[in-house]
């Protein structure tokens, strides 16, 4: 992959300049002040969002991110008390960050906001990217993608715009009427929206997708701008929480996670321990499903794999190592991992392509095979994770769920009652106790591990089997026994997993025949076309799901986790709508 050259050209008085485009981000009067002016105010901001629990705005053209900077000073200066902001915004050419850093300085007031952001600043990889805030209780979804896909491919409603893509005349394809329709498409009744031009394209575009459309007073040099706003009265969906969350493995504690970080009280049960069933391993790695068909599919795992290793990032001591090296299975795989890892599916430096001297440097071991190393790639421990994500749950048995208005009810082992407006089942390969027609099939897995010998493995590795430094040695394994759940550790299951480990480090193998293994054997869950299930139960109304993770539970949970959240919200997901189809419960290769 080549780096992508930057779009940007600075003017002589040190504004930023679109190389494509040729006109400036912001104008030469105050970029800042002509933001609040054009957005904020076009937009009725604050007043907009008074008393809302949940307000989101839409942006098309992300540029610099000083419209968002200036909304966020906004929200977290008179946004309301408990309330929780959404913002999704479209960039089809993304400035590197330091382009943005050096725009950005101009407003020396906005610097704390502006430095979260450019901490967060994403690669320019074409897709959906989640950008956390919560020191301002705000979420933000950027589109690297051209406008119409990107309106296309969410499915939020936003309650206003900032229209801001260059001039009309310089980008007319930002303002093409089939884009104002996908806006107002995407907008809650009531939305508004605000915008520098008023060309009279754009406001006959607005006026034919629905909105009502004046001009107002401009700003700086410019007379007039443009406020437009959809009929009828934009509101809350109605409250969702407490929400209860069934399980506490890396599923359950990652809805959970993404729930509370959208301001709901979740209450979670769990019938053992937090990591009794699958989570629970000393180790594990966090690295993507690699898919050369380079589609739907190689995206969504490419998606859940990065946004996995942002949201691990803020769990250090759960991180016990970095870097995992992929070994060629076969003979077709050094040139499959050659197509992946050119694709655009990967910021640059994600993944590299190594002959066999450069895998067996990495490997510590002399190996014949092609390897795909992955620097950024986790070995995990997930037993911290579920630690800093549910430390509390509440210990019993969920028996059954029965459907009652408004609701479920939960019936404990014990007899007791619970009631709540909303339920995610995450019990793993227990799914079916209480979704009697999950779509799940049991695999059994045993992980053995010594203590001791970790300075040995420069990194962890895959090849068919896996390993996995711990805090004490490594892990290797898993066996992958179809259709049994016997969770007793086997002597039989040890010696299968050595020799899987032989194909990979044979002379590490053979140093452990004499030494006494330590295991665990649990069932994971997946499903018939090897895709997890996220999101609402069909049929089943206020009851979602998250399972079928299989053996890349680590892996998917955190983005999955944060789409369920939202399903469960009536929020923006962080997924485009073709991926999120890929994982729908009720979807129709399941069956």
């Amino acid at each position: 992959m080549t780096a992508t050259p930057s779009p940007i050209a600075w003017t002589e008085d040190g504004r930023p300049r679109s190389v494509l485009y040729g006109d400036a981000y912001f104008g030469a009067d105050d970029g800042l002040s002509e933001a609040r002016t054009v957005f904020l105010e076009g937009c009725g901001l604050p007043d907009a969002w008074a008393g809302r629990r949940q307000f989101t705005v839409g942006e098309l053209g992300f540029g610099t991110g000083l419209n968002i900077l200036a909304l966020l000073d906004l929200w977290r200066r008179e946004g309301p008390p408990g309330g929780r902001l959404h913002v999704f915004s479209v960039e089809a050419h993304l400035m590197p960050k330091a382009d943005a850093a050096r725009a950005l300085a101009a407003w020396p007031a906005l610097a704390p906001l502006a430095n979260l952001l450019l901490d967060r600043w994403p690669e320019a990889r074409r897709g959906f990217h989640r950008i956390e805030l919560p020191e301002v209780h705000a979420v933000l979804d950027l589109a690297l993608m051209e406008a119409g896909e990107a309106l296309a491919a969410w499915e939020g409603r936003a309650d206003a715009w900032f229209l801001d893509g260059f001039a009309p005349a310089l980008n007319p394809a930002m303002w093409r009427e089939e884009v104002l329709q996908a806006v107002a498409a995407r907008s809650a009744p009531g939305a508004q929206a605000g915008t520098f031009t008023v060309a009279g394209a754009v406001r006959r575009g607005l006026e034919a997708a629905g909105f009502e459309v004046r001009r107002a007073p401009g700003h700086g040099r410019k007379r007039e701008r443009l406020e437009a706003r959809r009929p009828g009265t934009g509101g809350d969906p109605p409250p969702a929480g407490p929400v209860a969350v069934i399980g506490a493995g890396i599923a359950g504690a990652s809805v959970r996670r993404a729930l509370e970080a959208l301001g709901v009280e979740t209450v979670q049960f769990e019938a053992g321990a937090p990591g009794a069933g699958a989570s629970g391993n000393p180790a594990g790695l966090v690295t993507p499903r690699l898919d050369a068909g380079l589609g739907p599919v190689a995206r969504l795992a490419a998606q859940a794999f990065l946004r996995a290793l942002d949201v691990y990032s803020g769990l250090p001591d759960a991180i016990l190592a970095r870097g995992v090296l992929q070994l060629a299975a076969n003979a077709r795989d050094p040139a499959r991992f050659a197509r992946i890892a050119g694709s655009d599916l990967f910021p640059e430096g994600v993944l590299e392509v190594l002959d066999p001297a450069g895998a067996s440097a990495r490997l510590g071991e002399a190996t014949d095979r092609t390897g795909l190393d992955q620097p950024g790639a986790l070995s995990l421990d997930p037993r911290k994770v579920l630690v800093a994500w549910c430390a509390d749950p509440l210990a019993g048995r969920v028996e059954s769920l029965a459907p009652i208005p408004d609701g479920w009810r939960l019936t404990m082992a014990g007899g007791e009652t619970r009631v709540f407006g909303r339920v995610v089942l995450a019990t793993g390969a227990d799914l079916s106790g209480l979704w009697t027609e999950a779509p799940v099939l049991p695999v059994r897995g045993q992980a053995s591990w010594v203590e001791g010998g970790g300075a040995a493995l420069l990194r962890g590795a895959g090849w068919g089997g896996y390993l996995a430094p711990t805090a004490q040695g490594f892990l290797f394994g898993a066996t992958f026994r179809r259709g049994e759940t016997g969770t007793e550790v086997t002597e039989a299951d040890h010696q299968a997993n050595l020799q899987t480990l032989a194909q990979a480090r044979p002379a590490l193998a053979a140093a452990l025949e004499a030494r006494p293994l330590g295991g665990r054997a649990r069932v994971r869950a997946t499903t018939r076309d090897h895709l997890p299930l996220a999101g609402g139960i069909p049929g089943a109304l206020g009851l979602f799901v998250l399972g079928g993770l299989g053996s890349r539970g680590l892996t998917w949970s955190p983005l999955l986790g944060e789409h369920v959240a939202a399903r469960v919200l009536g929020a923006p997901s962080p997924l485009p709508a073709d991926l999120a189809a890929l994982l729908d419960p009720g979807r129709e290769n399941l069956r």
